[in-house]
């Protein structure tokens, strides 16, 4: 009898709870096709983010089959987006998203393309800062 006047009570503290609604959209996907097109949208979960994205990517005249989603974060925080050029020509975006402020993002875009870092890269530039919201700052 003990046992279950112990149990019962645990098994109700220890059950998940429901989540919380969220307010307004709080993730960051990024989608790329090589030498084609990008995008990037603001969402609730990763599969509506992604969704999102494929749709402005494909608008940007690639295949949707073609638009590789590369990054999802949540919350979103401050985003890069890197222009990046092989030393034989092919180029394309890097992005970092999830940073907690423009200051680190712009911090971490000159770390990651710091000449001599990756010998192969012949050019490496920061293209865009993204703040919370999804909103361009360059």
């Amino acid at each position: 009898m003990l046992i279950r006047q112990i149990a019962l009570p645990l098994c109700l503290l220890l059950a998940p709870l429901p989540l919380a609604a969220q307010d307004g959209p709080s993730g960051i996907a990024f989608v790329q096709a090589p030498e084609m097109s990008s995008g990037m949208a603001l969402a609730q979960t990763p599969a509506e983010g992604f969704a999102a994205a494929t749709a402005e990517c494909t608008a940007g005249g690639a295949e949707a089959a073609d638009c590789i989603p590369t990054n999802w974060c949540q919350p979103a925080g401050f985003s890069i987006d890197l222009f990046v050029m092989h030393t034989e020509g092919l180029h394309w975006h890097e992005v970092t998203c999830g940073l907690p402020t423009a200051e680190i993002a712009r911090t971490t875009a000159t770390a990651i393309c710091t000449q001599g870092a990756r010998p192969w890269i012949a050019d490496c530039q920061l293209v865009q800062i993204y703040d919370r919201d999804g909103q361009p700052q360059m």
